[in-house]
């Protein structure tokens, strides 16, 4: 990898710490807005979150937690049901505000996105039923979006956080887009995680290539700034963009892709604005009239579908 790639692209495992398998703040060199944090948990383990000045929402990856929150103010404790894994529809996920403390207990993978902010919320359980999903896209740029911490679903304070599901051969993160200036009402500055995992197609795939499962990301420079990622990305893997163009993001053959974006920055406004890289904006029109992927949505039977052409 060059240098630059080293700097904002990790391994899984490359940022263990304290009983987390990645970790993802502002102790990083040039980074500022947003985090991560991702366990894997066996029977009987537990994860604390402590420390004033970070709102959270707490996402399930697979398996079943029980969260313990309180400091929001009062206390609580909520199961989150989850799911068996990424590729298996939308799940709960708990929304807890600056000040909020939790321990996590339970079995299997979890992450929690972050965002470092002294501006306080009501904290929030939202259900798989009140989960958007949304199928965006077109054809081979068809993908399925679980819109739990945007802002038309979440009262959150900086966070902006989504998750996405590439079945195997499509693109997403496409046509490149970038969203590193504030220009009001066009473009917001914004930080972005893409955590990622794959796996055998879900539909025809070979459950026994599971260890090989990838996919391919991209993200480029833009005036903003210096940037250069061209991976292969399996479970564990993590991106981060600072600014620059980023996309696609693409399933190989064989294998489904996911990821969880996790969005902040300065501006003054809580919202996602993109400008397109101009020398490939124009496939947004050839989506026109084609169908959606015959094989999407991945969900389950409570979840409610829209069907939107979008800009991830």
């Amino acid at each position: 990898m060059s240098t630059i790639e080293d700097r904002w692209f990790h391994r899984r495992g490359a940022l263990a710490r304290e009983g987390w398998e990645s970790v993802v703040d502002s102790s990083l060199p040039g980074w500022e807005h947003t985090g991560i944090r991702v366990a894997s948990l066996a029977d009987g383990d537990a994860v604390e979150l402590a420390g004033p000045g970070v709102e959270r929402i707490i996402v399930p990856l697979a398996g079943t937690f029980d969260v313990t929150h309180a400091d929001h103010p009062g206390a609580g404790e909520t199961r989150l049901h989850g799911r068996a894994s990424v590729f298996d529809g939308p799940t709960d996920v708990l929304y807890l505000p600056s000040g909020a403390t939790a321990v996590i207990r339970g079995a299997g993978r979890v992450a929690v996105a972050e965002a470092p902010t002294a501006d306080r919320r009501e904290w929030a359980y939202i259900p798989v039923a009140e989960t958007p999903v949304e199928l965006r896209g077109a054809g081979r740029s068809s993908r399925q979006v679980h819109n739990f911490g945007t802002p038309q679903a979440l009262d959150a304070a900086r966070l902006i956080v989504c998750e996405v599901i590439t079945p195997a051969e499509n693109w997403s993160s496409y046509p490149p887009h970038k969203h590193d200036e504030y220009h009001p009402g066009h473009e917001s500055r914004l930080e972005e995680i893409y955590y990622f995992e794959s796996a055998p197609s879900r539909v025809g795939g070979n459950a026994d290539a599971g260890d090989g499962a990838f996919g391919m990301f991209s993200t480029y420079s833009s005036p903003a700034g210096e940037i250069d990622i061209n991976a292969m990305v399996g479970t564990g893997d993590i991106a981060l963009v600072p600014f620059g163009y980023h996309g696609p993001a693409v399933a190989a053959p064989g294998y489904d892709l996911y990821y969880l974006n996790v969005m902040a920055g300065p501006d003054p406004e809580r919202t996602w604005l993109i400008s397109d890289d101009p020398a490939h904006a124009w496939v947004r029109d050839t989506w026109e009239g084609q169908q959606f992927d015959s094989r999407l949505p991945y969900t389950n039977d409570t979840a409610s579908i829209t069907d939107e052409e979008g800009q991830r």
